[in-house]
C-alpha cells in the first residue's frame, strides 16, 4: 500500500515542467516503470495518482452502473483531463496546460502528499486554505475523527 508524506515547494519551468523533489521519488521507487496519471482535483487543484492507485479508483469505477445519470456525471468529470505522466531523463514531468489552466497554477507550485496521492496546488491557494485558526482545526478533527473509539479499533 502506497502512502505518502511531506510538502514539497516547487517551480515549474517555462515549459510547464515540474521537476520531482528527489525524497518525494524515494517514495515512489517504481514511479520509472510504472508511471503517474493527473487529474483534477475536488478542489481547483491537480492531483497525481500512481498508476497502481489510479486503476484501482478505475477498478471501483468500473462496478458503478452506468444507467444512473449521476454515476456517468461523475465519472465524466473524475477523468476529464486525466493524462499520464512518465519522468524525463532529468526527472520531470510535463503538467498538461490544460489542467494547469483549471487549477490556475502558476510557476510556484506546492506537492502536498496525501496518503496514497499528490495534490499539486498554486503556492498562494495552498496558504490561503490553511488560514484558518487552530481551533477550526480542533473543531474538524473531533467531528472527523472523535467519534472512533481507537482502542475498540485496535483490539485493545
Amino acid at each position: 500500500m502506497t502512502q505518502l508524506i511531506g510538502e514539497f515547494d516547487c517551480k515549474l519551468d517555462a515549459k510547464g515542467r515540474l521537476s520531482v523533489p528527489s525524497s518525494l521519488k524515494k517514495q515512489l521507487p517504481d514511479v520509472e516503470k510504472d508511471g503517474l496519471i493527473v487529474s483534477r482535483g475536488f478542489e481547483q487543484n491537480l492531483i497525481i495518482y500512481p498508476k497502481k492507485v489510479w486503476e484501482e479508483i478505475v477498478a471501483d469505477m468500473m462496478k458503478l452502473n452506468m444507467y444512473i445519470p449521476e454515476n456517468r456525471d461523475f465519472v465524466r468529470k473524475f477523468q476529464r483531463g486525466a493524462t499520464e505522466l512518465s519522468l524525463d531523463a532529468a526527472g520531470r514531468v510535463l503538467l498538461p496546460k490544460s489542467l494547469t489552466d483549471f487549477a490556475k497554477i502558476g510557476s510556484e507550485v506546492v506537492l502536498a502528499c496525501q496518503l496514497d496521492k499528490i495534490e499539486v496546488w498554486d503556492k498562494k491557494s495552498y496558504e490561503d486554505l490553511f488560514n484558518d485558526s487552530p481551533a477550526d482545526f480542533a473543531k474538524l478533527a473531533e467531528k472527523v475523527m472523535g467519534g472512533k473509539d481507537r482502542r475498540v479499533e485496535d483490539g485493545e
